[in-house]
């Protein structure tokens, strides 16, 4: 009962940062945050953030592959059950995130303002971003699974920078990655139950 509650409020909570990102104020500042992003551009950074969001969905197979291959070779029940735990976090993700994306159809920054530069375009709505939301929900996962410091560090950081990665390349507004990393989140602590 506490997981469905759970996963309710993550929903509510997207919702409502949904409806703010369709109000004028929240929508100019959106677009303002993305344009103060655009004039810090550089051509080393850009390499960089369009790596970062192209390995993000290797990144999201590799791990939970990674530890059921680890798993399976130290015969570590534990591991492999940690495997389970962020593959379903990640799943479930995605799937509420293709369901609030139909939701909401929010068109992509630069759909929204033609005279904004994006460094990529992208297919699709852009509420919530579903690059954020598994980088979250790996990294939330893979942190609650194995609370040490040298997990949780790398972890939030490479969830963060793929959130940073897609406003940089202007596919998505601030309050898409936002929302994102509530999703991503709430999803690896509403199954919080299927770890070890």
């Amino acid at each position: 009962m506490k997981r469905l509650v759970f996963i309710f409020v993550c929903w509510l909570n997207c919702s409502y940062i949904g409806a703010l990102a369709q109000e004028t104020p929240a929508s100019t500042l959106d677009i303002q945050i993305l344009e103060s992003i655009v004039e810090t551009r550089t051509v080393p950074q850009t390499q960089t953030f369009k790596v970062l969001s192209d390995i993000n969905n290797y990144v999201q197979i590799a791990v939970p592959v990674g530890l059921l291959v680890a798993g399976a070779v130290n015969d570590d029940k534990i591991m492999r059950q940690n495997a389970l735990y962020v593959a379903s976090s990640t799943a479930v993700t995605a799937l509420v995130n293709v369901g609030l994306k139909h939701l909401f159809k929010r068109s992509r920054p630069f759909k929204k303002y033609p005279n904004f530069v994006s460094v990529r375009t992208a297919s699709g709505y852009s509420f919530p971003s579903g690059h954020t939301s598994s980088a979250f929900a790996t990294a939330s996962a893979l942190s609650r699974a194995y609370s040490k410091w040298y997990v949780v560090a790398p972890s939030l950081l490479w969830a963060s920078s793929v959130g940073y990665s897609r406003m940089y390349l202007g596919v998505h507004f601030p309050t898409d990655v936002l929302a994102g990393a509530a999703l991503g989140t709430g999803a690896a602590f509403a199954l919080d139950g299927l770890k070890r």
